[in-house]
């Protein structure tokens, strides 16, 4: 009997066929391509912290320099303010404002311009 447990044995293992090259070949594929897509989503995610991190940067710097243009702002307000009330202390004491205009060879004589000839006597005094 042992004989037929034997047979029969080996007729079980034709009815259900061993694992070909195939199926192995298969399964290795898919591990590699597991594989492979985990180390590709891996790099992903760090690409990714990367550029928030490189953002986050930016956007510190980006934070100090509009700081540092609201302080320039500021001053230089400041100091517009400071010269319009010099100027508005001067204009009541300047005799530039308060004089007639001198005519143009007068503000030009001390100065080398060369000056054409005018023959019209519209322009002369």
């Amino acid at each position: 009997m042992p004989h037929s447990s034997d047979s029969s044995d080996s007729s079980s293992f034709s009815q259900s066929p061993p694992p070909s090259k195939q199926d192995s070949s298969d399964d290795m594929r898919k591990v590699q391509r597991r594989e492979k897509n985990r180390i590709a989503a891996q790099k992903s995610r760090l690409r990714q912290t990367q550029k928030a991190d490189t953002l986050h940067l930016e956007s510190e710097d980006l934070e100090r320099q509009n700081a540092a243009l609201r302080r320039e702002i500021k001053q230089l307000t400041e100091e517009m303010k400071h010269f319009a009330s010099m100027l508005s202390s001067h204009e009541p004491l300047c005799s530039i404002l308060t004089s007639p205009p001198a005519p143009p060879e007068v503000l030009y004589a001390t100065h080398s311009f060369h000056q054409p000839h005018i023959t019209s006597p519209r322009f002369q005094h």
